[in-house]
């Protein structure tokens, strides 16, 4: 696991490993604009370096930023150095002003370096063609760098991409392999005390390979919208809603589903409720009023009611509310 390998795929470049940056310095060249913050840049000292302008993306909703950062961001090459927002919101800039190539070398495991999926810089209309990163250097001193218990919830954030592949109609045999491939690797990673954060590294890109293939799915419909809707913390949010949502979805497929894993991930990420759900009776109905309506919920059969969103929320909004016997 601590060999660097380097993989082509369609029109993507993935180097992934230890010294990855190393091993990639060519590819990300110099004469770039860096996208990244300022915890991310002090990570990886030499990719700021070698950049021509540094953009230090602020807090907030990536079509928001996108759309402030457009008259500050130039140049042909934006490479993101950081989490997903960051990613996210190069992508969208360079959808918003292309042709541009993205870069991504990921601080976190949210999988966003290898999907064509993001929000829009507000302004640009949505049949606008959606980007996604060229060139990923993924080294795991970086992209499973967080401490344990961040990391267990980016973790949970990768599990469900892995289980969405895997499950939903949309999805196919090749993503379908690699999903199961990814879950194995994410498992092995948390098998112990300490995870093993080559390994959680690698089923994490796995995980974002196979849903670029497949799309998002019920899960991600029901984190993303409690997230927008209530400020929640991103990956938080996804370790407490994985075992709920996957107990949901284990009764519509036959797949086995590691439903043990992300009650393991809740735990240690310590998410054990969403506390603002939990307690404003509004957002409660606003979240589920978005999560319903989203597509994502039909594509693993039957699509999600609202009453069992609603169900859903307000079991992770109970800090006993474990689904199963973990």
């Amino acid at each position: 696991m601590s060999e660097t390998f380097r993989h082509v795929d369609r029109d993507q470049t993935i180097v992934f490993g230890a010294g990855a940056l190393a091993a990639a310095e060519e590819l990300l060249g110099d004469d770039y604009t860096l996208l990244t913050t300022p915890r991310a840049s002090h990570s990886a000292p030499g990719v700021a370096e070698r950049a021509a302008t540094v953009v230090h993306v602020p807090a907030g909703l990536v079509e928001v930023v996108a759309a402030e950062l457009r008259a500050d961001v130039t140049g042909d090459r934006l490479v993101a150095l950081g989490g997903g927002r960051v990613i996210d919101v190069a992508k969208a800039l360079a959808a918003a002003d292309g042709p541009r190539e993205v870069a991504a070398v990921p601080t976190s495991l949210s999988g966003a370096e290898m999907t064509g999926v993001h929000r829009h810089a507000k302004g640009v209309a949505d049949s606008t063609p959606r980007v996604r990163a060229t060139v990923v250097v993924n080294d795991p001193a970086l992209s499973a760098s967080q401490p344990a218990d961040q990391l267990a919830a980016s973790s949970a954030n990768a599990l469900g991409h892995a289980i969405t592949a895997l499950v939903s109609q949309r999805s196919t045999a090749i993503a379908r392999a690699v999903a199961a491939e990814s879950i194995g690797e994410l498992a092995a990673g948390w098998s112990a005390d300490e995870p093993d954060r080559a390994r959680v590294a690698l089923g994490a890109l796995l995980a974002g390979w196979a849903v670029d293939r497949s799309g998002l799915g019920p899960h991600h419909a029901l984190s993303q919208s409690a997230v927008r809707i209530a400020g929640l913390e991103h990956a938080q949010v996804n370790a407490a809603l994985l075992p709920h949502t996957l107990e949901a979805m284990a009764a519509r497929t036959s797949e086995s589903l590691p439903l043990d894993l992300a009650e393991d991930l809740r735990r240690r990420a310590s998410a054990f409720d969403l506390y603002a759900l939990g307690s404003d009776a509004a957002l409660l109905d606003q979240a589920v009023e978005t999560a319903a309506a989203r597509a994502e919920l039909e594509r693993v059969p039957p699509a999600f009611t609202a009453e069992e969103i609603r169900a859903i929320y307000q079991s992770a909004s109970d800090p006993e509310g474990a689904p199963h016997d973990a």
